[in-house]
């Protein structure tokens, strides 16, 4: 009997049976909505949880996007087959039409989709449930929350939906475009959820830690304006030469806010990586993990955005994603104490313990780059070797330290994936400092940027005797001498280099590149020296020969075919990509 037969006399079948006996029933595993929503506080948290709600095919921290793209870092894994994350470090076509973009496109408009639900519960039912003054707060939580979640949509691909609480209530979801506003108008929208949270909130967390505060707020609006300040984001029309001063204005004004906090710097630089530091002064915000003791689950709540990058052969599972390249290592040469800022790459260079090298390096690499011959996380018992790296032939020997925690502590979750409960910063105090720093130098007040400077690099010649004293030998620091600040450009330049080491491997060096406008000149000058290095005599990131970064074009990722097609017509392309 053909299939559209038996279709056909089921469905005449169902047609002749009472209707009650099967539309009648109550359904199961399912929440009546208006239950739902009359739950205020359950609805904030569910909006809560979707900060660390990821995965490393769709890491909230952009890893990939921030880091593999970059001149900070290879991929890593078995290969360049590896997971779907290739395209990214060589800038290749990335419009294959499922994948990792599209997953993160999708799961950030369902933390927003969370976010709107949020504040339509909040709206119907907040000063009846938790009373005007909670409910209030709880509101601009909820907008940081929308606005975080926003930022990173706009900064990766641009020309992004704005869906509110006004267009998910209306149900406009699917007529709403993607380039109905303009880069700049949908700075505006995402500065005015900021804005809501920092006149709604206290400097301090009420309701305890991982939640939004005033601080926070601030910090982010800094971020806002001053990614607005450089420009569109393309490089034609972004840089030196489109400087806008009133938005560095605001950077300073709202740097100020954290300045004058709770927030400081932490007094040693490896402290800040370390789990039982991960919510000191210096986590401005920080994305909330926890371990099996911490919260009495069988698993905890792990980073599983970082869960490939554990060095090879330490962990259960250390699958050797993340790798630190050669020029970053090189980056942290210095000579007389001083970055090497025209000749760091004119040669490799790597210490290695026990060989004397006059060559010395800034403090920081030791906590930043595992290296082969020295402690795995300060730890003389995991001392790494050659043996530590997966594809030597294709990533070379260096692992990432900052994501992961010491190997005498474990990790978090142990079966056939390992993760750590690792916070992920959202601002670290430091990252602001170098924020105002980088407002401050366009702004003319060089003295000051340059204090800033040499308070963090204060710091990392203080970050030697605790973590690695194994490496005192092969360090050398100093502070900028008074007055170095000469000029804008060379205070830029030391104020760029800065941010460089000081937040290497934390998921920012793209963007910072692009805010800049010199991403195609330094990525592709990266890509032809970095396809020639070698760690003795093994030759590495060769593949590199088939890199290039396009200006007007990969500044930011295209919108996700998937996405595109969803509803035809609806959204399109960014500029660049067919």
């Amino acid at each position: 009997m053909k299939l559209k037969n038996i279709i056909g006399i089921s469905m005449i079948a169902l047609a002749a049976t009472s209707c009650n006996d099967f539309i009648d029933v109550t359904p199961t595993g399912v929440i009546d909505g208006d239950y739902v929503y009359s739950q205020p506080n359950e609805m904030v948290t569910a909006a809560y949880a979707m900060l660390g709600d990821c995965w490393y095919t769709y890491p909230f921290n952009l890893m990939p996007y921030g880091d593999f793209s970059s001149d900070d870092c290879y991929k890593g894994g078995s290969g360049t087959t590896d997971t779907g994350y290739h395209p990214m470090e060589i800038w290749s076509t990335l419009t294959s039409p499922p994948g990792e973009l599209d997953e993160l496109w999708y799961r950030l408009y369902c933390a927003i989709s969370r976010c709107n639900r949020a504040l339509v519960s909040l709206d119907q039912y907040g000063e009846s449930v938790l009373g005007a003054e909670t409910a209030a707060r709880r509101v601009a939580e909820v907008h940081f929350l929308r606005g975080h979640f926003y930022y990173k949509l706009l900064t990766m691909f641009r020309k992004i939906p704005w869906v509110d609480e006004e267009i998910f209530a209306n149900h406009l979801e699917e007529e709403t475009r993607n380039d109905l506003y303009s880069y700049e108008e949908l700075f505006a929208k995402v500065i005015n959820d900021f804005q809501i949270a920092y006149d709604g909130l206290e400097n301090e967390s009420i309701d305890g830690g991982g939640r939004a505060n005033k601080i926070a707020a601030a910090a982010y609006l800094a971020k806002c304006y001053l990614t607005l300040a450089w420009g569109d984001g393309y490089e034609a029309s972004n840089g030196v030469g489109h400087i806008n001063n009133s938005y560095m204005q605001k950077v300073v004004d709202y740097t100020a806010v954290v300045m004058n906090s709770q927030y400081g710097y932490l007094e040693d630089y490896g402290d800040i990586f370390l789990p039982e530091y991960k919510n000191s002064k210096e986590s401005v915000f920080a994305v909330q993990t926890s371990d099996r003791s911490e919260d009495n689950t069988q698993f905890g709540r792990a980073n599983w955005s970082n869960m490939l990058n554990g060095c090879w052969g330490m962990w259960s599972c250390g699958w050797d994603f993340h790798k630190p390249s050669q020029n970053l290592v090189n980056a942290f040469k210095t000579e007389n104490g001083l970055p090497m800022f025209d000749h760091y790459n004119d040669n490799i260079s790597y210490p290695v313990q026990g060989v004397a090298s006059a060559q010395k390096y800034d403090p920081r690499l030791f906590h930043t780059v595992g290296m082969p011959s020295w402690p795995y996380k300060y730890e003389a018992e995991f001392t790494m070797t050659k043996e530590n790296s997966r594809t030597p032939n294709t990533y070379g020997y260096y692992t990432s330290l900052k994501d992961v925690p010491q190997c005498s502590k474990g990790e978090t979750y142990d079966g056939s994936w390992q993760a750590f409960a690792m916070n992920d910063y959202v601002f670290r105090y430091t990252d602001v400092m170098l924020m105002r720093a980088e407002a401050l130098v366009e702004l003319g007040q060089l003295a000051e940027a340059q204090n800033i400077i040499n308070d963090i690099r204060k710091r990392a010649e203080n970050s030697v005797a605790k973590h690695i004293a194994y490496a005192a030998d092969y360090c050398q620091i100093s502070t900028y001498p008074s007055g170095y600040f000469s000029s804008k450009e060379i205070a830029r330049q030391c104020v760029q280099w800065e941010r460089r080491l000081e937040m290497a491997m934390e998921n920012d060096r793209f963007f910072s590149l692009k805010r800049w406008g010199i991403a195609s000149e330094t990525l592709n000058a990266y890509f032809e020296k970095e396809q020639t290095v070698s760690y003795e005599g093994q030759s590495y990131a060769e593949y590199l020969k088939d890199a290039r970064f396009t200006p007007g074009k990969n500044e930011f990722y295209p919108v996700p075919y998937n996405q595109l097609y969803y509803v035809p017509g609806l959204y399109t392309q960014n500029q660049g990509y067919n």
